[in-house]
């Protein structure tokens, strides 16, 4: 199935690990991560997003999003996948958030 994503904004951010010491607590690792917000205006897609949610689903699936940019004046598809960490739904929009996993283009 194919839904529009819309208002994407990416950003390279550290990503938090936990980790067991004697003062506990979340620390920030030297790794970063891309991170995808994406807006998508048709709720159907909700059914669909508990096998691709990341958490106590075992068996989540990669996200794949394609978009098309012109590069050195040549047209490049581009295919992102993201693993979906957490979502916002409203009566009429659904926010997804996302960690790039890999990016391939043609």
């Amino acid at each position: 199935m194919t839904y529009a994503l819309t208002d994407v904004s990416i950003v390279n951010s550290p990503t938090p690990v936990n980790a067991p010491t004697t003062r506990g607590g979340v620390y920030f690792s030297d790794t970063f991560a891309y991170k995808i917000k994406g807006t998508i205006n048709d709720l159907t897609i909700i059914p669909l997003l508990s096998k691709t949610m990341l958490g106590p689903n075992t068996e989540f699936r990669e996200i794949k999003i394609t978009t098309q940019i012109i590069y050195d004046g040549k047209k490049l598809s581009l295919s992102l996948f993201t693993n979906l960490t957490n979502s916002v739904q409203s009566s009429s929009k659904i926010e997804l958030n996302m960690i790039l996993v890999k990016l391939e283009s043609s």
